[in-house]
């Protein structure tokens, strides 16, 4: 019973307007990585870093997620802290990390919303849309099963055509 209070709510946050969401940032290579690069894709942004326990906890469930998954999501990490480039490469190399990972400078509201505490998860639908928000350790069990119930429901996997529908249906 509590894993299903925790799944229910672990994605209980919905825009209440769906709009697009996008950011730019560095991975560890230096290159420019944007969120829009992986439109048509579920995104998990993942905000985290090396020195949070429940953040490395769940580093091998977004491992396997993302390699699991790679046909229709991406597991974006975000990397929240000040570490240098050498140091947080070998992390991630350390920690078997094969999704893409980005460096953001911490604050508390980012272009997706805010970020009170880590590891915090955003879910981005395939149109780019912010659909759910965790603070806490996530599960692949747990956003497989958001992204399934989603993907059987087209109009919360399509807000943004959902809303222009409904706006042309309304002139």
């Amino acid at each position: 019973m509590q894993l299903l209070v925790f799944i229910m709510a672990l994605f209980a946050v919905a825009p209440s307007v769906a709009e697009e969401v996008d950011f730019t940032a560095r991975d560890i290579e230096g290159k420019f990585v944007s969120l829009s690069d992986f439109r048509g894709k579920w995104v998990i942004v993942n905000y985290w870093a090396t020195w949070c326990p429940p953040c490395l906890e769940e580093i091998p469930e977004l491992v396997s997620l993302h390699e699991e998954n790679s046909d229709k999501l991406v597991v974006l990490g975000v990397d929240y802290e000040e570490v240098s480039e050498d140091f947080l490469k070998e992390f991630v190399d350390s920690h078997f990390m094969s999704y893409p990972v980005v460096r953001m400078d911490p604050v508390p509201v980012t272009s997706l919303g805010p970020v009170m505490g880590l590891p915090t998860t955003y879910i981005i639908s395939p149109q780019g849309v912010r659909m759910a928000r965790q603070e806490g350790p996530v599960t692949q069990q747990a956003i497989e099963d958001y992204i399934a119930r989603k993907e059987q429901s087209s109009d919360a996997v399509d807000p943004v055509s959902a809303m222009k529908a409904t706006a042309a249906a309304d002139r």
